[in-house]
């Protein structure tokens, strides 16, 4: 009778035991995110790859940088000048940027899935205050259109509410953000 005792009591605290861990790892604080981002492939007769722009935003529309995806290789930085078409992140923030901005800019994007890593304990992120956000994408491609699909998150961001997705309807395909 006594053995039985022991086991129950064992099983009774390893079962709690894996419960409490189970719970604090659903409730963890997120340090690094990855954000995957589809670029559909078209059918038209005339493709661009098209300008991307991440962002997030504030309720007051404050924003912190993530990732742009535009055409740097051109000579005399002729890229720089369709930006502005990236109409969302030019007036929230782009038009200010001295760029290539250092650690998020990079070449244009083809069709496929693509990964944008999001360290949280950087200076752009780790001073973010707690409330809510809204992680934009926006999609601009010459001799077609645009789309913006917006996330919206809420920070200190815990792993429970991940991962998001969401899906674009022409330019952006599934963006699905979670922890890396």
């Amino acid at each position: 009778m006594q053995k039985q005792k022991k086991r129950f009591i064992s099983s009774v605290l390893a079962g709690a035991i894996i419960t409490a861990c189970a719970v604090t790892q659903a409730y963890a604080k997120a340090d690094a995110l990855a954000l995957t981002v589809e670029i559909p492939q078209l059918d038209t007769a005339e493709y661009h790859k098209p300008y991307v722009a991440v962002w997030l935003e504030d309720s007051a529309r404050k924003s912190t940088q993530v990732a742009l995806w535009y055409q740097i290789d051109k000579k005399n930085n002729e890229g720089l000048e369709w930006l502005k078409d990236l109409r969302q992140w030019w007036r929230r923030g782009g038009r200010s940027l001295d760029l290539p901005y250092d650690g998020f800019t990079s070449a244009t994007k083809g069709p496929g899935t693509h990964e944008v890593s999001i360290d949280l304990s950087k200076a752009d992120f780790k001073d973010l205050a707690p409330g809510n956000y809204k992680l934009r994408i926006e999609a601009v491609r010459e001799v077609g259109g645009r789309e913006n699909v917006v996330i919206p998150i809420t920070l200190p961001l815990e792993t429970s509410s991940l991962p998001i997705s969401k899906t674009g309807k022409t330019e952006l395909g599934k963006i699905r953000l979670s922890v890396q």
